[in-house]
This record gives C-alpha cells, structure tokens and sequence, in this order.
C-alpha cells in the first residue's frame, strides 16, 4: 500500500470536504428543482384544461363564425384571421407544454436510474476496510461511494457501476495509482454480495 504524506492527507480531507459541501449545495438544487417542477406540472396540467376548452370554445366560435361568413357570401373576412391567430396562439402554447413535458421526463427518468441502482446488482472497487467507524476521508452524501458494514470492518468503495467490465477497468487505474489491494466487489440494495474476479 503506498505511503501517504501528512500533508497530501489533509489537502485531501479538504478537497473532500469541498465535494461534500458541493455536494449538499447539489441536493438542495434538487429538491428545490422537483418543488419547482412539480408546481409547474399543476400549471401545465391546469394550462392543458384551459387550453383544451379554450380551442374547443375557439373551433365552435370559428365553425359558427365560419357558416355565417359563407352564409353572407363573405362580408366579413375579418373573423377568419382572428381565429387564425387564435389557433397560432394556442399551437405556442402546445409547443410551450411539450417542451415542458419533455424536461420533466428527464428528471423522471433521473429518478428511475437512481431506483435503477438500488434495486439492482451494481459493481465497485473497494479501496480501504477499517476496523472502526471513525472514517473521516468521506462521507456518506457523496455520490459513486460505498460504506458497507462487515463484521468487522467497514469498507470503502469507489464508483458505481452496471457491468463488472467497467468496475475492472476502474480497478486498473486505481492499481496504476497506487492502490495495490483495490478489487470489485459486487452490490444490491447497499449490501456486498460477492468479491468478483480482478479479469
């Protein structure tokens, strides 16, 4: 295992500590993001019931408008370009609505990856066991870490990742690093499953 200096160990506990504050400062983004979006999925949604009854109401008006300006051999073309504008008004507001769809199905889909990884087997490079829990280089609210219990250590671990392919070549540039004893372990739902295969 390399030698680490007393002073690159404290640059790292402070760079870590910055991650973990950008970190927070992240998660506080998120929530105050799905605050926002779910407020504007309200709007959206009450935008949609408007905008429907608004183009029905507008089609009867115009089909109404429209009999009668054939009805009066066209007297007043006028009516027909305020519908016209009318139904251009409404196609931005769909378009606005779809977009803001779309921008929703991201964050969901963000969601869904993170449900994704807990439930599912994940692949990381354990790096370091400690007999006590008094583990100061990270913590838990940084993302692509693992802090596992077993009896009677407590492992580190880096990166999350969906196949062993990717956890091994991770392994390799953490081996080329410095860290001789780093292997893949396998992960569900927070716990190890097994040790895998160096390749």
């Amino acid at each position: 295992m390399p030698f680490i200096e007393e002073s690159d160990l404290l640059e790292l506990h402070k760079d870590i500590d910055k991650a973990q504050i950008i970190n927070e400062r992240l998660l506080d983004q998120i929530k105050f993001k799905n605050k926002e979006l779910r407020r504007k999925k309200v709007q959206r949604n009450f935008l949609a019931g408007v905008t429907a009854l608004f183009l029905i109401g507008g089609l009867i008006v115009f089909s109404f408008t429209a009999g009668r300006s054939v009805s009066n051999n066209f007297e007043s073309p006028s009516n027909l370009l305020v519908s016209i504008d009318s139904l251009d008004a409404i196609k931005s507001r769909i378009d606005n609505l779809k977009q803001q769809n779309e921008e929703l199905s991201l964050v969901r889909e963000f969601y869904l990856a993170k449900e994704f990884l807990a439930k599912e087997k994940i692949y990381s490079v354990q790096i370091k066991s400690f007999v006590d829990n008094n583990m100061t280089l990270a913590s838990e609210a940084l993302t692509n870490t693992i802090f596992v219990k077993t009896n009677p250590f407590y492992s580190y671990s880096l990166g999350n990742f969906e196949t062993l392919e990717e956890a091994q070549k991770f392994r390799e540039q953490l081996v080329d690093l410095g860290f001789q004893d780093a292997f893949v372990a396998s992960y569900k739902e927070g716990k190890r499953i097994q040790i895998e295969s160096p390749q």
